[in-house]
């Protein structure tokens, strides 16, 4: 269980914000890191499979992408209220079984951490710092485990 200060979530909110400022930009720079590091990636994920790269304005890529970041900064949240992150059953379910079917692996996790830091990074421009890294990443690495557990 990670401990989560009242500044780390300051610097999560934060930074939502400036991401929730350009979705649809930042979604291409987050999928476009993930298949630069993980190419077999393409195929887990359906607006993706069928496409030549990173396609530009798709609403499934946008949603997906502003999900990822708003599970991860509801995660931040919980880690501050309650020191853990829940993640409801039904959901954590559903969670669990489309990234088992995906065949997603500890190693897609990772690209897809650096993606998120990635993308945040240009999304804060000079107003990202190591603080910030270590707040998303922690909030990160806690829904990850969350979701693993889901999967078996």
């Amino acid at each position: 269980m990670a401990t989560f200060s009242e500044e780390q979530e300051a610097l999560v909110n934060s930074s939502w914000e400036a991401f929730s400022q350009n979705i649809p930009q930042l979604s291409i720079i987050f999928y476009t890191s993930i298949l630069e590091k993980a190419p077999e990636a393409k195929a887990m994920f359906s607006f993706l499979k069928d496409s030549d790269g990173v396609p530009k304005d798709n609403l499934d890529l946008e949603a997906h992408c502003e999900k990822v970041f708003e599970l991860t900064r509801n995660s931040a949240l919980q880690l501050r209220a309650k020191g853990k992150v829940e993640v409801e059953r039904i959901a954590l379910k559903f969670l669990g079984y489309v990234h088992a079917q995906r065949r997603v692996l500890d190693p897609h996790f990772l690209v897809l951490k650096e993606a998120l830091l990635k993308t945040l990074k240009e999304a804060m421009g000079d107003k990202w710092s190591e603080e910030v890294s270590n707040a998303w990443g922690i909030a990160y690495d806690e829904l990850a485990g969350v979701i693993k557990k889901g999967m078996s």
